[in-house]
């Protein structure tokens, strides 16, 4: 008990003196703080000079953390704006199609306007509705019927080459038998070498071609068109261009597009002259020929 008396006596003392040396640092600290004066601000800049660098390893997971903090910040700016590019492109790629669409179409207007076609053949232009065909039937219905003029075989077009043929009119409607049809037969020419051929369709995009007149006169590339026999279509229609298929048969490249068909001429075709006396068609002077004069008979005596 003794000692701890003289202890407890011994550091009160000494606690009040540290306690008075602190007060009267921290009092000539901010006194040398406050002190305006060109000395003391030399002292103050030394001070400065000689304690702050050395505080730098204490700010350093402070700088860490406001970098951290900053950086994720910039994360966040990053992927907003990576959400916003990416609604940005899928609403270009939207505009992109949208024009790549408008522009196939004003193509094919513009074929239809250009394509240069008998100048005794008319047509009516119809829009396709929807397609009514099936794995064993090609076709599809058109917006021109019979309040049109419509007729049951007349050619149908896209704006570069033959489509089919119409099979079935309506009022309104019209459907039209595709030339990849299996029902579909139609008689070609195929130049420049002139071969006549049967384009017989098989519900595929490359139709064959039948009854070739001569085969080692035809070449894939040769250009085919409607011979006009038997009065099914006009003459000299672009059907497409012959190819040989993988099972080496020759077959043609339809130049109609017909994944896109969206507009459709419709030829009116004139029909054919009946012909009701085959003889009279020939002139019987033109076969006889130039008549020799007549000379007189001379009798003797």
């Amino acid at each position: 008990m003794a000692r701890d008396r003289n202890s407890e006596e011994y550091f009160k003392p000494v606690r009040r003196l540290l306690v008075g040396v602190i007060v009267v640092c921290l009092l000539g600290l901010f006194l040398v703080w406050r002190v305006d004066s060109p000395r003391v601000e030399r002292f103050r800049l030394a001070v400065i000079d000689r304690v702050v660098p050395s505080m730098d390893w204490a700010m350093v997971p402070v700088t860490g953390f406001v970098n951290l903090v900053s950086d994720f910040r910039s994360y966040q700016a990053l992927a907003s704006q990576n959400d916003d590019l990416r609604r940005e492109l899928q609403q270009m790629k939207a505009w992109k199609e949208a024009a790549l669409q408008l522009e196939q179409e004003n193509a094919r207007l513009l074929d239809l306007n250009n394509v240069q076609l008998d100048p005794q053949l008319t047509y009516v232009t119809g829009v396709v509705m929807t397609d009514s065909g099936s794995p064993f039937r090609q076709s599809v219905l058109v917006n021109v019927g019979a309040r049109d003029g419509i007729v049951d075989g007349w050619a149908v077009m896209d704006g570069i080459g033959l489509v089919g043929r119409i099979s079935g009119v309506g009022k309104k409607i019209s459907r039209v038998i595709l030339l990849t049809d299996t029902s579909s037969g139609i008689p070609v020419t195929i130049q420049p070498s002139g071969q006549k051929a049967i384009l017989a369709g098989d519900n595929t995009l490359n139709p064959p071609l039948n009854f070739i007149e001569d085969r080692d006169l035809v070449r894939p590339g040769d250009r085919v068109v409607t011979s006009g026999d038997g009065g099914v279509f006009p003459t000299d229609l672009l059907v497409g261009q012959v190819a040989l298929g993988t099972d080496r048969r020759m077959r043609v490249r339809l130049s109609a597009d017909y994944g896109r068909l969206e507009f459709l001429r419709v030829l009116r075709s004139r029909p054919h002259e009946p012909i009701t006396d085959p003889g009279g068609l020939l002139e019987t002077d033109t076969l006889i020929g130039p008549q020799l004069p007549q000379t007189a008979e001379v009798s003797d005596g």
